[in-house]
């Protein structure tokens, strides 16, 4: 997959989106391509997650996730699946809400058609931030 980058506008506070962002236990509630995710590890300011997605095969990793409460979430592969998986989450405050940039660059080191990887840059990751944005746009309103 190449690396892609997307900014969407959320109606919620930062501390909100980056709440939403850090509860990786949540995902599989509002992410269905996700499986599982726990912390494996926690230490000053980084959480080692183990995740397991499922969108053509399932696929098993471990990222270490640095934070910067509420302006940033950095990411490495540890292990697993994936040859590369890095990317972040950067947070801006806006006068009505704010606005998150996600980068991502991963690598699957399997054979995955041309055509899967389009989808997943395409349609997935567009999915993926709406999907974070209704999550903290319903915190935000109740």
């Amino acid at each position: 997959m190449p690396a892609a980058e997307r900014c969407i506008d959320v109606n919620a506070s930062p501390e909100t989106l980056f709440e939403v962002i850090t509860s990786y236990a949540d995902y599989p509630e509002f992410l269905p391509e996700i499986e599982s995710a726990s912390v494996v590890a926690e230490s000053d300011g980084a959480k080692r997650v183990r995740f397991v997605l499922n969108i053509v095969k399932r696929v098993r990793y471990t990222l270490e996730l640095v934070e910067d409460s509420p302006r940033s979430v950095r990411w490495t592969l540890i292990d697993g699946d994936l040859r590369a998986n890095s990317g972040s989450w950067t947070l801006e405050r806006l006068p009505d809400g704010v606005r998150a940039t996600y980068r991502v660059d991963v690598e699957v080191g399997i054979f995955v058609p041309g055509a899967i990887v389009s989808r997943l840059v395409g349609e997935t990751l567009p999915a993926t931030l709406q999907a974070f944005a209704r999550r903290a746009e319903a915190r935000s309103s109740s």
